[in-house]
């Protein structure tokens, strides 16, 4: 009986799925839906998602079902009533619809509790309580008060809230990517990046450790998530390099900082490319294109640092039994290649919307999921295989919609309140009007946020705040973006908040500070790529200057290579001193 009602539940949550697939590609193909439609209807596909097949207990199923029914009777009444609501401009009418709009965003803040915990949606929680009491705090941190029919449904009803552009992202090309990433992850794409991976770095001293760090940014560049990457990649790296005698801590460092690097690399970036397509009015192609060099120094520093390890211990390349065949490689890499190229080509070439390019490969990636490495056929593997992407889809697109939605209650709150300008004009006063200690507070802001909060709701929330400040002080909107984007990246691996090594220290058996030590000395890029893009401007401007952009690239790289391996090579200490300083003067010079 338990293994029906499993089974029966699978379907009907892979139904669910399937229809989240068919609903998010539908709007590209049949044209755009009014946002008061597509946008509550993208929230009531994440619903069961978050408050059944997440529910651990019987307990949690009940009071899941109550939120469920309740999201569910609050969008649906939007998307009934959207017509008539375009009218009322942001103000509710009558204590119905106060009462619809308060159980709508008390459903949000929950929905973001189950799929995160509890940080970001208290921080929503604190701001709604300020956009409704925040005239009674004394000093200017205080505002004259809103009307609460006015201030809801703004929230509610209008596009300046739960309904705002963040979540158009996430319902227009968000989700698009996720479908992708389920696909190619559902067939042999997964196993290709780890033998294109091995083939290339696995005979190489390190060669386990590099083979750690070219499959995650392979793996990192559809996931963007670095603790999927971490429990994906890892899975076949973190046993290898045991195997090989690898210190524990060292294997844990290399999978966790390597999988970080996933949310950094284009095309995703952890849904971060598509939040700054909106942030900053640049074309998706101009924001995977600035972020293409950052990133592969990123990579760059993580690979000089295990050969500077390699250094302190014996770090051996993959037995030659371990490296797959050359049929093998190609064949595997042909089922992420081929959808790749799609996607560029339609990208770069066709010149459409990123969205569209997606679509098309997600076209090719599903023609693909009906064969395996030795291309055969086999129906059973590939109703197995459609289960899983719509399983996975279904699951992604949820946790992905209930951080988005959360943190755009944080942003509506912020606009209607005026309290981003007061923080904006308090970082300026306290940098003195001074653009790098205006950075360092910025840091330290996306820092303490990011250590409670998920990267892009960090990355949104610090840049509402923060991004003014340093667009005044000199930074290019891109600029400012970006480095708010890394910073926000910090928490995965640096302590006492460090999503990333806790799972890889969890993985290996070993003490997860151990890990964040030695995690934090071969993430230095991490710390150091975001000063250097604010030195060295021409590092992100690829696209309108590849020339420039490549040079300096290659003297911050030189500045990372000096500085990774000054702080972790076993030399003498005043020739590490003498790299650590040179590094530092290649990279602001």
């Amino acid at each position: 009986m338990i293994h029906s009602l499993t089974l029966r539940g699978r379907i009907v949550f892979a139904a669910l799925g399937a229809a989240s697939i068919a609903f998010h590609l539908g709007l590209i193909f049949y044209g755009l839906a009014p946002n008061l439609i597509a946008r509550p209807i993208h929230m009531m596909l994440a619903l069961p998602f978050v408050f059944l097949w997440a529910a651990k207990g019987r307990t949690s199923r009940i009071t899941g079902s109550v939120f469920l029914a309740a999201g569910l009777i609050c969008c649906a009444w939007i998307v009934w009533n959207q017509e008539a609501l375009g009218d009322q401009y942001g103000s509710l009418y009558g204590p119905f619809q106060i009462a619809i709009a308060s159980v709508l965003l008390l459903v949000v803040l929950e929905m973001a509790r189950r799929a995160i915990g509890w940080p970001l949606p208290l921080v929503a929680a604190l701001a709604l309580a300020y956009g409704l009491l925040g005239q009674y705090l004394p000093g200017e941190f205080g505002h004259p008060g809103l009307p609460v029919a006015s201030f809801l449904g703004t929230l509610t009803i209008a596009e300046g809230g739960v309904w705002g552009s963040l979540t158009g992202i996430s319902v227009n090309i968000v989700a698009v990517f996720i479908i992708m990433g389920a696909v190619l992850n559902a067939g042999e794409a997964g196993q290709g990046f780890m033998n294109l991976a091995a083939a290339a770095a696995g005979r190489l001293t390190g060669g386990a450790a590099k083979v750690s760090v070219l499959s995650s940014a392979l793996f990192g560049s559809i996931s963007g998530s670095a603790s999927a990457n971490v429990a994906s990649t890892g899975a076949v790296t973190l046993p290898a390099m045991k195997r090989l005698g690898y210190p524990p801590a060292l294997a844990g460092a290399v999978e966790a900082v390597a999988s970080s690097g996933g949310q950094i690399m284009p095309p995703l970036m952890g849904a971060g490319a598509f939040v700054m397509v909106e942030l900053t009015g640049t074309p998706y192609t101009g924001i995977i294109a600035a972020a293409f060099l950052p990133a592969m120094l990123y990579f760059l520093a993580v690979w000089v640092g295990i050969n500077a390890f390699a250094r302190r211990h014996e770090l051996p390349g993959l037995a030659e039994a371990d490296r797959p065949a050359p049929k093998t490689v190609l064949i595997t890499t042909a089922f992420f290649a081929v959808p790749f190229f799609v996607l560029l080509e339609r990208m770069f070439i066709g010149g459409f919307t990123p969205q569209y390019a997606a679509s098309v490969a997600i076209l090719a990636a599903f023609i693909m999921l009906f064969f395996d490495a030795r291309l055969t056929l086999s129906v059973p593997r590939t109703v197995a295989r459609l289960e899983e992407v719509a399983l996975n889809t279904g699951k992604q697109i949820a946790v992905v919609a209930s951080i988005i939605l959360c943190a755009s209650i944080v942003i509506g709150v912020l606009g209607q309140t005026g309290l981003g300008v007061k923080i904006t004009s308090l970082i300026l006063s306290a940098s003195s009007d001074m653009l790098w200690p205006a950075l360092l507070l910025t840091a330290l802001a996306c820092l303490i946020l990011g250590m409670e909060v998920p990267t892009t709701a960090a990355y949104v929330i610090c840049v509402s705040v923060a991004g003014p400040a340093l667009q005044k002080l000199g930074l290019e909107p891109l600029q400012a973006h970006l480095f708010v984007f890394w910073f926000a990246l910090l928490s995965t691996i640096t302590p006492p908040v460090c999503g990333a090594v806790f799972i890889a220290a969890g993985m290996v058996g070993e003490d997860w500070l151990k890990v964040a030590g030695r995690a934090m000395l071969l993430g230095v890029g991490l710390y150091l790529i975001p000063l250097g893009m604010i030195a060295n401007p021409a590092v992100i401007g690829f696209a309108a200057a590849p020339f420039l952009a490549i040079l300096a690239a290659a003297k911050i790289g030189a500045a990372l290579a000096a500085i990774s391996f000054g702080i972790i090579a076993p030399q003498a200490v005043w020739l590490r001193i003498a790299l650590v300083g040179l590094g530092a003067v290649l990279l602001f010079i």
